[in-house]
Formats: structure tokens, C-alpha cells, sequence
């Protein structure tokens, strides 16, 4: 026992030795430089990328450790390891590095392999720098340690939406390699493109792996793309591998898919290959004519490509991806200089987890935690210089600021540059570093240089064809019971035809490629079908489009898309009338009675204004009552034909008589022209003026069945659906109005244009009241995001311009039936409100006369009251005296009188001055 505790105090003395040893050592390596740094290096050597990887790195550390300035006096070693695209050997090379006191690992090339070495790095606190791992799932959140060094598929994905919104095309079929990288990168594409409102169609996933492992080989190509070659679509964004890549190339040839109509566009491992293997290619670039890829913008690569061909002999070219993985090496030699800079030191501690989770068996003991991992990190992400690949620096989100690609058509025996698309600008024929040398943002134009498609044509492709697989479109044609003028449908058929019917197949036939359809009947043939019913049917997928003399409507747009209207439409009101004659009190109609008793008032009234303003100066507005009332009432009628003979004297009267005059004479004017048109034009009158009469009133309404006009008068105009009625035939509806809403019928019909003209073409008893209360039209309807309803606007403009649309109508629609007489609904009576301004001006002036005039009078009134004596019954004195102040006469000349008898008053009043200051 006493033996075991010495043994103890032993281990503890050595332990706690040990520690201050270690301590000490630490304190010295802090400010000393390590001669040897040991990074590594994980990617698959004889791939397309790794081949020109594997040579850019070497190259890398050799020219690190050729410049004194960067890591001054330590040496960068790298060991490198090929996993083989595989991510179990991936593993377990990352877990060899261990052993060497790895600080940092360079990879790994394949998004695969990324996701379970990141698991490792994690766990060690080592940083991974991968140059081509470029799933945009890699997330930093998951993923701390792991650092992308190169672009993520979210941009280049969103470069390739966006030559997809460019070209306006609305539908894409992605294939792709069904893994980590192909997989997450369509899920991207598909996110990118549904911000345009475009998407991905069809996805063709293939197996990873080579056809000796899969037997997934030619055969197996062959299905998908025939599969894809009966598609609708024909845009296709192919996300692989350069052998799958390859090999689907020269099989869509073979099918002839890389002919005229096609476009394919692939993503940067096209690029990549040729670039690192053009010469060795030449004999698949006729597979690939016309094609669009994308390569990551490099500006300043220019320099080490030259050399890049001394070194690798010239057996193959540098592709973008060696450059990322050339400055991947340079961004981990800054970061250490950092980090030995802030008295980083190299070492590491054992994982406890390990012990204590019962895994001494499996000899872990190299899996050490690298101390300063955190502080390298940091190191990295803070880097700010300019490499081979255009400025190194990570934004917030853990990626390369200015992401950028070049857009690249494969012509002839190579590529050419059609333009380049940057995160800042989209887009541009420019590259991304002229546009931020002009300041040019990302609002200016997106533009692209010619592209020679598939077919060696250059005119832009559509992008899609009807399905090649002998299924017709199925077109829904309703079957009307009424207005079969619009579409009708011949008994024990399928022909169809009518207005509508002839303005599709015109349109057809105007279209620069076939449309295989079918008509198909939609309907019992009892009452007209439901076209709400059949819009929603199409959304459903029940049909491929619908033609018929279907209104646009805002529910209706959204579900499905509808064509350019091709005839103008809207709710009108529909109501009986009566002639009116002109009889013995015709004259009387032009006004309402409302605005004959304020016109006779407002005569009463200026004529009343100038006698009190005339009484006392104007001996013709002077005499007795009886002689006063009857001057007052000829003088405001005969105002009436500017015929009265009495003259006005006071400047108030002959403005009061001047504005008078003029609102008689806009009378008069607005009097004969109402009663000329009265009686020289037939009138009709009916008690419906419109949708707002009906609104106000109880009556019965009706409306077509299967039209919009039922939900649209119940939830937009407020009408309780109690007082509708459907009808279903003209019949019917001269019957219902006929018959009066009291009678069990109705008031009036609310319909759309078209068929109100039709109807009232042979139904004479009948007009349209009051004006059109809804603007739409009718249009041919398809499902959403159809590409046959664009064209077939274009189309149906083209029948517009060119007149056909008008004789198509007018060889339906036009109907001698009525007589056209001249007779017009009755217009509305001229009513105070046309009126209102005129006599508010007249009577605003004769307020204002009278208040002047009165003041005059109160003037004068308070001056005599001053000068009165005070004495008994002084109210009553001063009431006599103000009334007869306002009746007394006044001469005109008292103003020259008492201008003389003032001037003598003074010259009296002088003299006796000047004979009083003489006497003193």
C-alpha cells in the first residue's frame, strides 16, 4: 500500500514536471518561427481537375517558400493524398495527416468527399480549403472549419437562370449527376429560376460512378434523352461530369438532338475539360456544336498560364480550377504568417472524447486537436490580396467577393466568348472589371453577343415544341344553347364553329410551326356550361386550352393565362323603353322642375337687389307700392329677353345687372338647345338609367346563364342574388323583359356587349341604358406559363392589323334587323346642378351690393342720430328716421350742392377769423 502511494507521488511529481517543461517550451516557440510547417493536400490525381490541381499546388509551395517575404524563415511541406473521388479513402487519408501535424488540408476537389472530411476537420479544428468543392449545401453553419476557395453553384446557377430569363424562355430540363454535386446544384438552378418565374420541367438524375462499376453506360443515356426528346421543352442545363458529359453529347447527336430547335447549355465542367484537355478533344467537338458553357472569371491568369505549359510538358492545359487551388496554397501562407505574427504556436492535444467513449482499440492516438485552429481560421477569412483567380478576399458569408463567369460558345474546333455574368451587373458583353471601372451598376442593360445555336443557326430558338409523342392538344370548345353565332357545334360531330372558332384556326395559321390539336365538346347541350368550371379544368390539367367567347377576368388570370382578347368586351344594362311624343307641354322638359323654381326665384330676387339699390336715386324705381311691386316684377322678367326699359343709375345696381344678364343669357342658351333637340330628335324614355338605378331598386335582374355577370353583380356591385335570374336564351330574355319584374320577369338584363349587340340586332322594343361599367375581353385561355398563349397573341395582333379580324366579326356578327331611326334613349333634363355655379356667383353679388349699400345707409343714419337732441321716445324717432332715410329721395346734384355750400361755410369762417385777430 505504502509502496502504491510512493508510486503515486512519483507519477504526479513527473506529470506536474512535464507541464511546467512543456510551458516552458511554449513560451520560446512564441516568439520563434517553426523551420517546417506541414500542410496537406487531399483530390483525386488522375481526374481532369486534379491532373492540373496536383501541378499548380507544387508549384504553389515552391513559390512560397521562394519569397522571403511570406513565412520568413519556416519552409511550407505538403504531403498529398488521392482519394479517388471515393469518401471513405478521403476520410481516411485526412485522418493520415494527423500523424504529421497537419495545420491546414487543401481540398477536397469533389463536394462528396467535402461533406464527410468537413465532419473530420470539424472535430480536429483544421482548416479545409477546398479549391472545386462547389455544392452551395457546404454550409459554414454545419461545416465551420471548411472554407470554399473557389465560386459556389448558387452563382453560377444564378448565371445560368438568368441567360435562361434573357432569352425568355420559360421552361429547362435538368440532367444531372444524381450526388451531393449535381444534386444540390439543381436544387439551386430550380430556386434560381423560380425567382424569374421560370422552372425546371423535368429532372433526369444519373447514377454516380463509371459504367464498369454501374453497368450504367450508352443504353442507359440513349432512354433518358429519348424519354426527353417527347418532352415540350427543349432547353436543357446539363450538370455532370466530363465522361457522363461527354457521352451524352455524342448520343443526343446521334438521336439529333443537337439540331436546330435545341439549346444546351452546360455548366463549368465543360469548360474545365476543354481546358485542360484540348488537344485531346478534338474528335468530340462535333458532338458539341453550338452549345453555351460557363467558366469561372480568372483576369489575372494570363502570366501563369504560359508557364503552366513548361510544367506540365504541354500534355495538358490549365483549367480554372488549378488556379483556385494555386491561391488556396498562397491563402493558407498568409494566414500563418499571421498567425505567427499574433504568437501563434503549432500544437496539439489529444482528444479526451476518444478514451472516454471506449475507443483505445482502434489505435487513435495520432487524432490530435490542432490548438491553434481557431486562430488560423480567423487568419484565413481575414485574407485580402490579389491572386491568379482576380481579388482574395471572403465576404460574410464565408465566400470569394465578385463572383463572375464567362459565357462560352462552342463553334468549330473551339469557343469563343459571347459574354460574361457578374453577381454586381448580370449580364454584359463587357468584362466584370471595365464595368467597375465605369461604375456601371446592375441596373444597365443585360446584353450578349450572337450565339451560333445547335443546327448552325443564329436566330434565337424558341425553346420548345409541341410533345413529340402523337398526343393531340386537347382543346375544350363549350357547347352553347344560345349566341351560337359565337361557337356552336354540329350534332353527332366534333366540328366546331362559329366567331371564336374561326379567329383560333386563324391565328393557328399564322403560327410558324404546327399545333396538333383536337376540339373537344365541353357541356350537356342543355343550358350554356360553366366557363369558371372549364377555367379551373384547365388549371386541373383536365385540358391543354380552352376556345370560346371566354371573358378575362381577374379570378380567371389566376389560374391560367389567357391570350391577347381578340374582341372587346363588358357588362352593359338592358331595359324596355318607350317613345316619347313631344305634346303641348314639351317646353317644359328642358329643365327640371328643380331648377325652374330656383331660376324663377333668383328672377324675384335680382329684381328685388336693384330696386332697393335704385329706390332712392332712380326716380323710374320710385312711385307708389302698387307702382314699386309691379316695376320690380317687369323688370327681373323682362331681364329674361334683355328687353327691360328701365335704366339703373348706382355703380351696385349695374353690377348686380351685369352678372344677372350673363347667367340669363347661359340660360337661355342651354334652354333653346335642349328644346331643339327635343323636338326635332325622337326621345325614348325608360325608368332604368343605368347599373346605379338598379342598384337603388328592388327589381328583378336578370343575367346569362354561365356567365360572370351572376358573381360579379352579387360580390362587386352589392346586389342581393335573391333578385337574380338566369336566362338562357334571347327568348327568353325579350319574354322576362317584357313582362316587367312585377309580372314575375324583369326589370332589365345585365350581359356583356357582344351578345346584347346580337340580341338587340332583331329585338326592337329593347336599348341599352346608361354606359358600359366593365372594360375586358375575351381571350383564348391556356394553362400557366404556356408558351402557345404568347405566340397566339402574337398571332391574334397580326389578325388585327391586317383587317382579318374584322372580316371574321363582321361575317359572324353583323345582323339588318332594326331600323336605325335616329331615336336615342332620353336624355337626362338639364338639372340645378349644371347651374349651381353661375347662380352662387349672382347671388354671392347681390349679397355683397346690399351689404355695401347698406353701410352707406347706416353711415349716414348714425351721423343724423348724433346730431338729434336726446329726449323722450328716441327709439321710435330713430326707427322713423332710418326708414325714411332708405325710402327718401336723393338727388344726384346734393353732392355738388353740398360740395358749394361747404366751400362758402369756410370762406365765411375765415373771414370772421381775420376780422376778429383785426379788432384785437
Amino acid at each position: 500500500m505504502m509502496s502504491v502511494l510512493v508510486w503515486n507521488l512519483v507519477v504526479t511529481l513527473l506529470l506536474n514536471l512535464g507541464v511546467f517543461l512543456t510551458n516552458g517550451l511554449t513560451s520560446h516557440n512564441a516568439s520563434t518561427r517553426p523551420a517546417v510547417v506541414n500542410i496537406g493536400a487531399i483530390f483525386t490525381f488522375d481526374s481532369t481537375i486534379g491532373r492540373v490541381a496536383k501541378v499548380a499546388i507544387e508549384e504553389a509551395v515552391k513559390d512560397v517558400n521562394a519569397n522571403s517575404t511570406v513565412l520568413r524563415g519556416s519552409e511550407l511541406r505538403i504531403e498529398m493524398r488521392s482519394s479517388n473521388c471515393s469518401g471513405f479513402l478521403g476520410m481516411v487519408g485526412a485522418l493520415q495527416f494527423m500523424e504529421s501535424d497537419t495545420v491546414a488540408i487543401v481540398g477536397p476537389q469533389s463536394s462528396v468527399v467535402a461533406h464527410i472530411i468537413s465532419h473530420v476537420a470539424n472535430e480536429l479544428q483544421v482548416p479545409l480549403l477546398s479549391f472545386a468543392a462547389t455544392d452551395p449545401t457546404l454550409s459554414n453553419l454545419q461545416f465551420p472549419y471548411f472554407i470554399r476557395s473557389t465560386q459556389s453553384d448558387l452563382h453560377q446557377m444564378t448565371a445560368v437562370s438568368e441567360i435562361i430569363d434573357y432569352y425568355t424562355w420559360r421552361e429547362v430540363i435538368a440532367i444531372y449527376i444524381d450526388d451531393d454535386y449535381g444534386r444540390n446544384g439543381v436544387l439551386a438552378l430550380d430556386d434560381a429560376l423560380a425567382a424569374r418565374r421560370c422552372r425546371i420541367s423535368y429532372k433526369a438524375g444519373i447514377p454516380p460512378g463509371s459504367e464498369s462499376e454501374l453497368g450504367y453506360g450508352r443504353s442507359e443515356i440513349m432512354d433518358i434523352l429519348v424519354k426527353i426528346a417527347l418532352m415540350e421543352s427543349r432547353v436543357i442545363v446539363l450538370h455532370v461530369y466530363p465522361d457522363i458529359g461527354f457521352l451524352i453529347f455524342s448520343v443526343a447527336r446521334y438521336l439529333g438532338m443537337m439540331e436546330d430547335g435545341y439549346v444546351w447549355i452546360a455548366t463549368d465542367w465543360l469548360s474545365s475539360a476543354l481546358d485542360s484537355n484540348f488537344p485531346n478533344l478534338s474528335d468530340k467537338m462535333d458532338d458539341m456544336q453550338g452549345v453555351l458553357a460557363l467558366r469561372q472569371h480568372t483576369p489575372g491568369s494570363k502570366s501563369f498560364t504560359e508557364k503552366f505549359k513548361k510544367l506540365s510538358g504541354g500534355s495538358f492545359g490549365l483549367n480554372s480550377y488549378g488556379l483556385y487551388a494555386y491561391d488556396s496554397v498562397w491563402i493558407i501562407a498568409h494566414a500563418l504568417d499571421a498567425f505567427f505574427d499574433q504568437g501563434g504556436v503549432i500544437s496539439f492535444s489529444n482528444d479526451s472524447r476518444l478514451s472516454n467513449a471506449g475507443l483505445a482499440d482502434l489505435h487513435l492516438d495520432a487524432m490530435s486537436i490542432f490548438n491553434g485552429g481557431k486562430l488560423l481560421l480567423d487568419n484565413i477569412l481575414n485574407s485580402d490580396f490579389i491572386g491568379l483567380t482576380g481579388h482574395i478576399k471572403f465576404d460574410s458569408d464565408r465566400s470569394l467577393v465578385n463572383p463572375a463567369y464567362d459565357i462560352l460558345n462552342i463553334i468549330g474546333t473551339g469557343f469563343r466568348t459571347v459574354g460574361y455574368w457578374s453577381n454586381s451587373s448580370g449580364l454584359s458583353t463587357l468584362t466584370p472589371e471595365n464595368l467597375d471601372s465605369k461604375k456601371v451598376n446592375g441596373s444597365h442593360n443585360q446584353e450578349l453577343h450572337s450565339v451560333i445555336w445547335p443546327g448552325e443557326i443564329v436566330t434565337k430558338p424558341r425553346g420548345w415544341v409541341f410533345p413529340n409523342n402523337g398526343k393531340l392538344l386537347k382543346i375544350a370548345v363549350p357547347i352553347r344553347v344560345s349566341y351560337k353565332e359565337f361557337v356552336s357545334q354540329l350534332p353527332g360531330s366534333n366540328y366546331s364553329k362559329g366567331f371564336c372558332i374561326d379567329v383560333f384556326v386563324s391565328a393557328v395559321n399564322l403560327l410558324p410551326y404546327a399545333v396538333p390539336y383536337q376540339f373537344v365538346p365541353f357541356g350537356n347541350g342543355k343550358e350554356n356550361p360553366s366557363y369558371t368550371e372549364l377555367v379551373r379544368l384547365i388549371a386541373a390539367g383536365v385540358f391543354d386550352g380552352a376556345v370560346g367567347d371566354i371573358a378575362i377576368v381577374t379570378n380567371r388570370t389566376r389560374i391560367v393565362d389567357f391570350t391577347q382578347p381578340y374582341a372587346a368586351s363588358g357588362l352593359v344594362v338592358v331595359a324596355p323603353f318607350k317613345k316619347m311624343n313631344t305634346g303641348a307641354w314639351a317646353f317644359l322638359r328642358p329643365f327640371s322642375p328643380t331648377l325652374w323654381a330656383v331660376t324663377a326665384f333668383f328672377f324675384l330676387v335680382v329684381g328685388t337687389v336693384v330696386w332697393i339699390l335704385e329706390h332712392r336715386i332712380n326716380d323710374e324705381f320710385r312711385g307708389t307700392p302698387k307702382r314699386q311691386i309691379i316695376t320690380i316684377l317687369w323688370f327681373s322678367l323682362s331681364t329674361l329677353f334683355f328687353a327691360h326699359r328701365e335704366n339703373t343709375a348706382s355703380t351696385l345696381g349695374r353690377i348686380v345687372l351685369l352678372i344677372w344678364l350673363f347667367v340669363v343669357l347661359i340660360i337661355n342658351s342651354s334652354y333653346t338647345a335642349s328644346l331643339t333637340s327635343i323636338l326635332t330628335v325622337q326621345q325614348l324614355s325608360s325608368p332604368i338609367k343605368g347599373i346605379d338605378t338598379l342598384k337603388k331598386t328592388n327589381d328583378r335582374i336578370g343575367y346569362q346563364v354561365g356567365s360572370f355577370a351572376e358573381r360579379y353583380l352579387v360580390d362587386e356591385i352589392g346586389i342581393s342574388e335573391s333578385r337574380l335570374v338566369p336566362l338562357g336564351t334571347p327568348d327568353a330574355y325579350a319574354d322576362a323583359l317584357l313582362k316587367g319584374s312585377d309580372k314575375g320577369g324583369v326589370a332589365a338584363i345585365v350581359d356583356e356587349r357582344p351578345y346584347v349587340e346580337l340580341f338587340l340586332s332583331n329585338q326592337c322594343k329593347f336599348r341599352v341604358v346608361g354606359r358600359e361599367f366593365t372594360k375586358s375581353g375575351w381571350g383564348f385561355a391556356f394553362p400557366r406559363d404556356s408558351p402557345l398563349a404568347v405566340d397566339l397573341s402574337t398571332a391574334i395582333l397580326t389578325l388585327s392589323e391586317n383587317g382579318d379580324l374584322q372580316r371574321i366579326h363582321d361575317k359572324w356578327l353583323i345582323r339588318s334587323g332594326c331600323s336605325t331611326d335616329n331615336s336615342e334613349l332620353e336624355s337626362d333634363r338639364l338639372h340645378l346642378k349644371s347651374f349651381w355655379g353661375l347662380f352662387l356667383i349672382c347671388g354671392i353679388a347681390c349679397f355683397i351690393a346690399l351689404f355695401i349699400y347698406f353701410c352707406q345707409v347706416f353711415r349716414r343714419f348714425r351721423n343724423i342720430a348724433r346730431a338729434a337732441p336726446d329726449s323722450g321716445g328716441a327709439g321710435s324717432r330713430r326707427l322713423q328716421t332710418l326708414l325714411s332715410l332708405i325710402d327718401e329721395k336723393k338727388d344726384p346734384r346734393d353732392k355738388k350742392r353740398q360740395k358749394v355750400e361747404r366751400s362758402i361755410s369756410n370762406e365765411s369762417r375765415d373771414c370772421e377769423i381775420g376780422q376778429d385777430s383785426e379788432r384785437r
